[in-house]
């Protein structure tokens, strides 16, 4: 806590209001309510924090408060305010989940495509589906099934799946809609979980298959009754209104306490959310806000079912929805489910806790080992080359000793630094903190080389011309090219290579080494798949751009299927392409 948060705190009163936690940018990450101002800011300086709470404490360089004449007015400037700023610490009030849909279009040549709206009365839409791989699933099923349109763009020659019998041909004819129509009647019935017909024919068609000895066929309408299977979501516990509906559970344990909302649409369970709170002293109310919270960026079904009468009637009240808290029968049952899901997810919660605390600890020890303050941002950069062909750059960040994929970056390197391992790491740290200064963003704690002192040499000098001060140091190897210390400030580090630091340092190696080498491999693969295309007469920029985008490396380009190649380019032209890679 700085001088000014203290100096600040003094001040506050013991009335209630709204208090906006900021960064040193002056970025409001954190807006909160409370009871009495003073005692509830004071609880975030004074007590011990864990996980999200501790991240956040660490951040915050200043704060704002607003007194209010009763807590109800606090809470709806809190809610307006959160809408207003959406600060990252506020993690409720994020955008919600939204579950796909299946849409089939009204008008034209049928298809099906994936929409996380209902709202385009064009479309007749199905579903939701608990996520869009299901969504993908059912699609690809049904493209198998029926002879529907399969290319987004119509084209003017018949592609592959109309000389496969899966499509109409509308591109090369006009199809009726009474042709159309005992096939949009077959897949409203499927969509809606009838499916018994369709099986009814495919196991015929597969009991004639095998009575001709066409066992292949057989094999394959025998997969597709499968897929029907697996992509007909099932539950154990069966509600037969199919009423939207969420319930909600509360677990707490040792000073935490866990929200769980589960999701059910038309009868069917889509999902969960877990959050996870610091418990304070009236838990209750602030369950009631968190969860009045959610539905501001949530869709409040037509029911929802929480296991406390009081809390019931106060979420009705500010819903203007139903809320029950059933005492026995199937809702009951859906209730204790909701809580063993809290509990889980407060468990688990709690397993992270201490695996954080071990590699904070972990990362004192690098602070101490450097005499540097804690890096708790780590970011790590390897280069890669094949003999000054296609050269790259990779970096890695980790946050609080755990892996933040989002925040990952590649370099195309220019060729002329390709050779050079030393320019071609000057590039990369000249690009990458240039990029954060002019974006004003947070620079790291501590940022590790691949290589020795040459290479930390240059990163520094790169970074002095900057002026910017943060650590360098670099990953030692020993002659059998094996990890065994650090050099910083031109000094090696040994460490015990049984310990958990070394173990976390190697961890972190492996990880840019292995980001640096995937993206090698796939830029080497772009270039020799692009070369693939340059004699292939049919082919030019704007079909090798499309199949670039679509088979992005060789590997992606062989494993291509005729029929995928034959959705970008004619079918000939797919066939000479196979010819060419085999």
């Amino acid at each position: 806590m700085n001088e000014k948060v203290k100096a600040k705190i003094d001040l506050l009163t013991s009335k209630p209001g709204v208090y906006l936690m900021k960064d040193e940018s002056g970025t409001i990450i954190y807006v909160g309510k409370a009871k009495s101002l003073i005692k509830r800011v004071k609880q975030y300086f004074l007590r011990p924090q864990e996980g999200k709470v501790f991240r956040m404490v660490r951040e915050i360089d200043d704060f704002d408060t607003i007194e209010t004449l009763n807590e109800k007015e606090a809470l709806l400037l809190e809610i307006n305010l959160i809408r207003k700023y959406y600060p990252k610490y506020n993690i409720l009030l994020k955008d919600g989940k939204s579950y796909p849909y299946i849409a089939l279009n009204k008008k034209g040549d049928p298809f099906l495509k994936i929409a996380y709206n209902d709202k385009d009365k064009n479309f007749k839409y199905f579903g939701p589906y608990p996520n869009s791989q299901a969504c993908y699933k059912t699609i690809d099923l049904l493209n198998k099934l029926f002879p529907l349109r399969k290319c987004q763009h119509l084209k003017t020659e018949p592609c592959l799946y109309y000389h496969l019998g899966q499509c109409l041909g509308p591109c090369i004819k006009k199809v009726s809609e009474e042709e159309y129509i005992p096939l949009i009647n077959e897949i409203n019935h499927f969509l809606n979980g009838d499916t018994s017909k369709i099986k009814e024919k495919l196991k015929l068609e597969m009991m004639d298959a095998s009575e001709k000895l066409e066992f292949e066929k057989a094999k394959e309408i025998k997969d597709i009754l499968d897929s029907i299977e697996k992509v007909v979501i099932k539950q154990n516990i069966q509600l037969q209104d199919h009423i939207d509906r969420d319930v909600i559970s509360l677990s707490t344990r040792d000073g935490y306490y866990s929200i769980c909302i589960m999701t059910y649409r038309k009868g069917n369970l889509l999902g969960k959310d877990v959050f996870i709170m610091e418990e304070f002293e009236d838990y209750e109310e602030e369950f009631i806000e968190n969860v009045f919270q959610y539905y501001l960026s949530h869709n409040i079904p037509k029911e929802i079912i929480v296991s406390n009468k009081e809390i019931g009637e106060k979420l009705s009240y500010l819903l203007e929805r139903k809320v029950i808290s059933p005492t026995r029968g199937v809702k009951k049952d859906l209730l204790l489910i909701a809580y063993e899901n809290a509990k889980n997810g407060l468990d688990e919660h709690f397993l992270t806790a201490r695996l954080e605390d071990d590699t904070l600890s972990l990362l004192n020890e690098l602070g101490d080992l450097l005499k540097i303050k804690t890096p708790l941002h780590i970011e790590l950069f390897d280069n890669s080359h094949l003999q000054g062909s296609f050269p790259i750059g990779a970096m890695v960040v980790f946050i609080n000793g755990v892996k933040v994929p989002s925040e990952y970056r590649k370099f195309n390197i220019q060729e002329s630094s390709g050779k050079d391992d030393l320019k071609s790491m000057e590039e990369v740290i000249r690009r990458r903190y240039t990029r954060l200064l002019i974006e004003d963003k947070k620079m790291p704690d501590l940022i590790i080389v691949d290589g020795g002192e040459n290479q930390i040499n240059v990163a520094r000098e790169v970074l002095d011309n900057l002026m910017l001060n943060i650590p360098v140091c670099g990953l030692s190897k020993n002659d059998k090219h094996h990890t065994n210390g650090l050099i910083y400030n031109n000094e090696l580090h040994y460490i015990d290579k049984k310990s958990r630091l070394f173990l976390m340092l190697v961890r972190m190696q492996d990880e840019v080494h292995r980001y640096a080498i995937t993206f090698h491999k796939d830029k080497r693969g772009k270039g020799l798949t692009s070369s693939i295309y340059d004699d292939i007469k049919g082919i030019g920029k704007k079909r090798k751009e499309s199949l670039e985008k679509a088979f992005p490396s060789l590997d992606s380009l062989k494993k291509a299927s005729l029929e995928e190649l034959s959705q970008i380019v004619p079918l000939e032209i797919a066939l000479k392409i196979k010819e060419k890679i085999k």
